[in-house]
């Protein structure tokens, strides 16, 4: 009986999510370094902030924002992004990403998250996050890898 009380509790998808709220807000800023620029990802390309260090930071910010409201072993994970780069960032300069959770649907998480520099502007974004247990998650996708070996 314990065992199936505890399995249910486990698949309780608001189990860590007591205080989650849409309306939240998080931000974090960083200071683009040459291994966050355009080149380090793709050869030929500018020495500029890069899109994918961008989505990191994106993706930083709203994990972060999440974190401390969830049990221990739980974490979000990325699911979607749909993100405009709209202005380059140099070395150097500050970039700071401002999350909003705008809605909670069970383990599923939605953002809203706009990126600027010290000047401007420089992204528009919606992030999809999913709430997951880490050693489930982790066994799962090993299962994975399994099936090719």
């Amino acid at each position: 009986m314990f065992k199936i009380e505890k399995f249910i509790y486990d698949l309780n998808p608001r189990k860590g999510m007591k205080e989650l709220k849409p309306g939240m807000k998080h931000e974090l800023t960083v200071e683009v370094t040459p291994d966050m620029t355009a080149s380090k990802f793709v050869k030929g390309t500018p020495n500029v902030f890069a899109t994918a260090a961008m989505v990191a930071l994106i993706e930083q910010t709203c994990k972060d924002m999440t974190q401390p409201y969830l049990e221990r072993g739980q974490t979000t994970v990325g699911t979607r992004i749909n993100a405009s780069h709209i202005a380059a960032t140099p070395v150097g300069m500050r970039v700071t990403a401002r999350a909003e959770l705008i809605e909670i649907d069970r383990r599923r998480l939605e953002f809203r998250v706009e990126v600027f520099d010290e000047v401007e502007k420089i992204s528009d974004a919606e992030h999809t996050r999913f709430i997951i247990n880490i050693a489930r998650f982790e066994e799962k996708t090993m299962k994975k890898l399994e099936r090719v070996r």
